[in-house]
């Protein structure tokens, strides 16, 4: 970083700085970029291991200097690694010529083989203390020694071992505070996950999240599979997708926007308990909420419908919360969202009415309704109206879980009709927070029913993108059992567990826009 805390593209006096000690340690004989190093012990195993009055525990650690204090014949360090941090102290006396001996120091030594024996140990001890003294935050170094604590009580290893692994050449943030400024954060998230603890946390807790996802599916009988990400036509849901071409085949193919069709062709194969946790990718904008690759958890279970749906998502996203929030009660920004269960399943048509004052039956009056909310509906077909206002008069009310359920039809293309009233699908959505987070439906099985629906849908789409998914209408005649079928956003789930508010904190390299010269 630059003394303003930036990182700049070109090389500053700090870098000029540091290439300048680089010099030096590679005029010592020291490798400054290492090699394999064996034993190394994780900070917090070495910290747990320790044993107040034993003389004998020696410790050997590999990691980042974070910190460093050098008050003269004592050098701190605070190194961190995957676990977290522990302090190494190194002194002239303690430290040996091991570490810091090369092909190049043993070179030397042959070539001064007239010298002491006493004066060769005191040269090649005296490349280990200058080494000492050449380290700077960001080096990576590995360091062995006697496991003790200092007066303060600070449990350290007292170093008689030492060894450069990687030279740092960029200034750190300044007096180690962290990275600070949110653009460069994303953009240099290999310093951002060593210069904020928590954002490593973040990532870690991401991991086990879908850990716990993959192990909860897999005792419940469901496979894990991997469908095409490129598409020849772009299907399973209503999104803007992002064209690619493969020139071999002269073809042009679709980044999926959702891996739905090829996962019901796999119940029409026999595999009953399907699950994805994959890419999608929609050539849309970017919000807090939104990033155009994002992770999704797609699931099918043959003989099911949307209700085994919301009982299968509110029993995982309530074992999520056990493991991995204190409490029922999750703090997301000024929201208290409280999971306790069970979570309310509420029509579609009823939240409109009680948030929009609109009966959804009354278009005149839901469209006056847009109107007024500055909506452009008179450029919307009806159903288009119904949900714009529904998203503009509902979704933020709507803080703690809670099931939408039974969706107007015209919206749910691949959904089957509700017996009793065919207007509506059996679909639901999940929100949390304020935000859609699962979408699920009891899947419609019908062969001519969702071609007609196709034909529907096709309608409103560009001509390079209006075809018929003639392969999948095929594997329906070949009988598809009825099925429930469910989405989960983990990047937004991920967000609420650990209470993230924008997406890009959750995704370690989200898409940002390009840095202008």
């Amino acid at each position: 970083m630059a003394q303003e805390g930036k990182i700049s593209n070109g090389v500053d006096r700090f870098e000029q700085q540091r290439h300048q000690k680089l010099s030096r340690i590679k005029e010592l004989g020291i490798d400054p970029y290492g090699g394999r190093y064996e034993g190394a012990e994780p900070a917090e195993d070495i910290k747990c291991k320790f044993k107040q009055g034993d003389e004998t525990q020696q410790a050997k650690c590999a990691g980042r200097i974070v910190l460093l204090r050098d008050i003269g014949k004592l050098i701190f360090l605070t190194l961190r690694d995957r676990s977290g941090t522990i302090q190494v102290g190194l002194s002239k006396k303690r430290l040996t010529a091991e570490g810091a001996e090369t092909a190049e120091t043993k070179k030397n030594k042959k070539k001064s083989s007239s010298a002491s024996s006493a004066d060769s140990a005191v040269k090649e001890t005296d490349v280990q203390w200058q080494l000492a003294k050449l380290l700077e935050l960001g080096d990576v170094i590995g360091a062995s020694g006697q496991l003790g604590k200092t007066k303060t009580g600070e449990i350290t290893i007292w170093a008689d071992n030492l060894s450069l692994l990687s030279k740092c050449l960029r200034q750190p943030p300044e007096k180690f505070h962290g990275l600070a400024d949110i653009d460069l954060r994303y953009r240099y998230r290999f310093v951002d996950l060593w210069a904020n603890p928590e954002v490593m946390e973040r990532f870690k807790k991401r991991s086990a999240i879908i850990a716990t996802i993959r192990k909860f599916l897999q005792d419940r009988g469901f496979l894990e599979v991997e469908t095409p990400m490129m598409q020849q036509r772009a299907g399973g849901a209503a999104a803007k997708p992002f064209v690619t071409h493969h020139n071999s085949l002269d073809m042009d193919l679709f980044l999926r926007i959702a891996p739905e069709l090829f996962l019901k062709r796999l119940l029409v194969g026999g595999m009953e308990k399907v699950f994805e946790i994959n890419r999608n990718f929609r050539n849309e904008g970017l919000s807090r909420q939104h990033n155009p690759e994002f992770t999704m958890l797609e699931l099918y279970q043959a003989y099911g419908d949307y209700n085994v749906m919301m009982d299968l998502t509110e029993e995982l996203i309530s074992l999520l919360v056990e493991e991995y929030c204190r409490g029922s009660q999750v703090q997301f920004g000024d929201m208290k969202v409280d999971f306790s269960r069970p979570w309310p399943r509420v029509q579609y048509a009823e939240l409109l009415k009680t948030h929009s004052g609109c009966d959804i039956d009354d278009i005149k009056a839901v469209r006056k309704k847009a109107a007024e909310l500055e909506l452009d509906e008179a450029q919307m077909d009806d159903v288009v109206v119904i949900d714009e206002l529904f998203g503009a008069t509902v979704e933020d009310k709507l803080v703690s879980p809670t099931f939408v359920i039974d969706y107007p039809a015209a919206l749910c293309p691949l959904t089957r009709r509700k017996k009793e009233d065919p207007k509506y699908a059996e679909r639901f959505e999940l929100y949390i927070a304020q935000m859609e987070l699962a979408n699920a439906y009891t899947e419609l099985n019908d062969p001519a029913e969702q071609y007609e629906n196709f034909l529907i849908q096709l309608r409103g789409q560009e001509e390079s993108m209006a075809k018929m998914d003639d392969d999948f209408i095929t594997a329906l005649k070949y009988g598809m059992p009825p099925a429930g079928g469910l989405g989960i956003g983990i990047d937004r789930l991920v967000m609420v567990l650990t209470g993230a508010l924008n997406i890009r904190d959750v995704i370690l390299f989200p898409l940002l826009k390009p840095v202008r010269d």
